[in-house]
């Protein structure tokens, strides 16, 4: 799916989308069976963040959400069918996998109640399931950015 976007509004609709195909967790990834991981690929101003709370209001996540850059991970409550937490993380910071599982990400992904979205994916890209979710973000102009998704096998 491939969506171009030159609002958060037009991000919102995407974000929808993309919700309405992930209904139902996918099977599990091999070798991990648990949460579903969404990586987020894309330079800086590329439209990760505006994606991730897009998805929150959507999953109904009524506090703000913003970037975790410093404190890596936020967490918050869902009362969806399909998931009861969506973790936020920014791997931005971080040099690799490693930096990751010493956070517990590996007790995260065991979670099949669980959505991880990560900004910065490819920076952790070594600790992620194979099959996880690709949705990479392209800084076309100001006001305009690329968004697509693929799903299942990487």
């Amino acid at each position: 799916m491939e969506f171009t976007s030159t609002s958060s509004a037009d991000t919102k609709k995407f974000a929808a989308e993309f919700i309405n195909k992930k209904k139902a967790p996918p099977p599990p990834a091999a070798g991990g069976g648990g949460a579903t991981v969404v990586g987020l690929y894309g330079n800086l101003g590329s439209g990760k963040t505006t994606f991730v709370q897009c998805v929150a209001e959507l999953l109904g996540v009524a506090e703000p959400v913003t970037s975790p850059t410093f404190v890596i991970l936020k967490t918050y409550k869902l009362k969806t069918k399909n998931y009861k937490l969506l973790h936020h993380l920014d791997a931005y910071r971080l040099k690799s996998g490693d930096d990751l599982r010493k956070l517990g990400f590996e007790k995260l992904l065991r979670d099949k109640t669980s959505l991880i979205l990560i900004e910065w994916a490819d920076r952790v890209a070594g600790i992620l399931p194979p099959g996880h979710i690709k949705v990479y973000f392209e800084f076309v102009d100001d006001k305009t950015r690329r968004l697509s998704f693929v799903s299942g096998v990487s």
